[in-house]
């Protein structure tokens, strides 16, 4: 549905359900924390239960990323995925609807002294996310060290669209809508730090296919061009829960070599091959959920 079709007024009874779960990310937010992982693996479960078309998703993608693992070792894998999404709920709750100093104790920070050369040098970055379970904690949680701009989608709902926005404004500096790629340079040449998810599949129109977990993968140009319009170094930034389930882990990796290269299909090589490295050291709490290999190359059928 389109924003132009919903009701003008936000207390109208289509939004009631909106503000249900607004509220309920509120209260969420401030649970105690292992009662908020105990739900958090609950919501995971049940949405494993119930909602099949998702659970075939996560499967497919498992299987063609995955395929040295045997039928067991997938779907304990996909399990523990939905399992992590679900804790990821209340996560994106704290981040939102709280203060991240509070989690300050909780966060270990690494390579940041890629980043901090940058900033003393007066540049602006295209920080190069990905989407974990963990994203927008992740992104609270960074704001701790560094300050950031984000390109984002704008949800379809407005008034959740509101409450989103208003929550990241907390720990971005802007939030730059993905279709505002004269904003997005416009930041980085003025030195700022724009935070840039390319791993979800936008059509072939935006993208080229590149191998990603072995498999064509079509996969947004964009990272490689506004490197090239700003002449801005790409930082990877990864980040994950750790396997205590009680402390977090963020790390800068080093600016991406010979970026861009001028070679579209080697760039986005290049991007994927380091979004799937980190992916590989926790693929559970990746969003496996969404269908990465959709689009596919002319004449070859799709895989859901």
């Amino acid at each position: 549905m389109s924003k132009r079709n919903w009701p003008s007024s936000f207390a109208h009874p289509r939004f009631w359900p909106t503000w249900l779960a607004i509220g309920c990310m509120r209260v969420g937010a401030w649970l105690p924390w292992r009662l908020k992982l105990a739900i958090g693996r609950g919501l995971g479960l049940l949405a494993w239960k119930v909602v099949p078309r998702r659970r075939h998703i996560v499967g497919t993608n498992l299987r063609l990323c995955y395929p040295e693992l045997s039928d067991a070792q997938r779907d304990k894998l996909a399990l523990d995925t939905f399992k992590a999404n679900g804790i990821g709920l209340l996560e994106t709750a704290t981040g939102w609807c709280r203060d991240p100093r509070h989690l300050r104790h909780r966060v270990t920070f690494k390579g940041q002294e890629h980043r901090a050369r940058l900033e003393a040098e007066g540049k602006g970055a295209l920080i190069l996310g990905i989407h974990f379970s963990t994203l927008d904690l992740g992104a609270a949680l960074h704001s701790l060290f560094f300050r950031a701009d984000a390109v984002y989608r704008p949800h379809d709902n407005p008034l959740f669209d509101r409450f989103m926005g208003q929550a990241r404004k907390k720990y971005f500096d802007a939030t730059l809508d993905r279709r505002d790629l004269r904003g997005v340079v416009k930041r980085i040449k003025s030195g700022h730090a724009v935070w840039y998810s390319p791993d979800q599949d936008f059509g072939s129109k935006a993208s080229v296919f590149a191998p990603f977990f072995g498999i064509d993968a079509a996969t947004v140009k964009l990272t490689a061009k506004i490197a090239r319009m700003t002449g801005a170094p790409v930082i990877p930034l990864i980040f994950h829960r750790n396997p205590d389930n009680t402390t977090y882990t963020l790390e800068y990796l080093p600016p991406l070599e010979n970026f861009p290269s001028g070679d579209e299909v080697q760039d986005a090589t290049q991007v994927n091959a380091c979004i799937e490295g980190a992916i590989r050291k926790h693929p559970e709490q990746y969003m496996w959920l969404h269908r990465r290999f959709k689009t596919r190359p002319a004449g070859e059928p799709g895989f859901y």
